[in-house]
């Protein structure tokens, strides 16, 4: 049993020394689809089925197993996809538990997604296609984990936006990811403004981040192609 066990175990380390960094490129890809193409196409009524989702989050799982080597990551992005399921089977029935179970489930993708990510974007080697692939994707999951916290604050406090009505229907999904990236890059057209101190608070945090993150990964990436020269 040992030996299968540590067979298996060097058989993932080639793994995922093969295929880490190329699956950066593969995730940022399935995530851009997701944000870019398949909610607005669902939000316009394109779509009709969630089922979409569920599809690529079992794909964002796969290749997240390979990107961070972490069973804890798998585990939760596994419970992520259970919560989308399970949202997605709820449907119309429980509209506002559907919505907070998409909402849990965004953030445990979230939160699991930006730890692997920022190990394999930011951690020691060479700066590659890959790499600068992975810090897309980065910059893609800190848009879409805010959607899942504008949901919560919008939820529990309806009034706390103005021009999105906080119901569960297609366009809601959309609006916010718009929203949130609206937010991340500083454009600000006020079609979409956030009243409450809260919602406010969270735009501030999610702007700041948008204009500290450009600045950071130039400067980590910069010193890491120093390094590699220098080796």
């Amino acid at each position: 049993m040992a030996v299968i066990h540590a067979r298996i175990k060097t058989g993932f380390a080639h793994l995922h020394a093969r295929w880490a960094d190329r699956l950066l490129t593969v995730l940022t890809i399935l995530l851009a689809g997701i944000l870019f193409v398949l909610a607005p196409l669902y939000g316009a009524g394109v779509i009709a089925s969630e089922s979409y989702s569920i599809a690529l989050l079992l794909l964002c799982g796969a290749a997240l197993f390979v990107v961070s080597g972490s069973p804890v990551t798998v585990v939760s992005v596994l419970v992520a996809i259970g919560l989308s399921a399970v949202a997605a089977t709820l449907g119309l029935r429980h509209a506002s538990l559907d919505l907070y179970l998409h909402a849990t489930a965004w953030t445990i993708l979230g939160v699991s997604v930006s730890w692997a990510v920022a190990r394999a974007v930011f951690g020691p080697g060479v700066v590659n296609y890959h790499r600068i692939m992975g810090a897309i994707l980065l910059y893609l999951t800190i848009g879409s984990t805010f959607v899942a916290f504008y949901t919560y604050v919008g939820l529990i406090i309806p009034d706390a936006f103005t021009g999105v009505p906080m119901e569960d229907r297609p366009a809601l999904v959309s609006n916010l990811i718009y929203f949130s990236f609206v937010t991340l890059t500083s454009t600000g057209y006020g079609d979409i403004v956030p009243v409450h101190p809260i919602a406010r608070s969270l735009s501030n945090i999610e702007g700041i981040i948008g204009q500290l993150y450009p600045a950071t990964l130039l400067a980590r990436l910069v010193s890491l192609e120093i390094e590699s020269r220098r080796k």
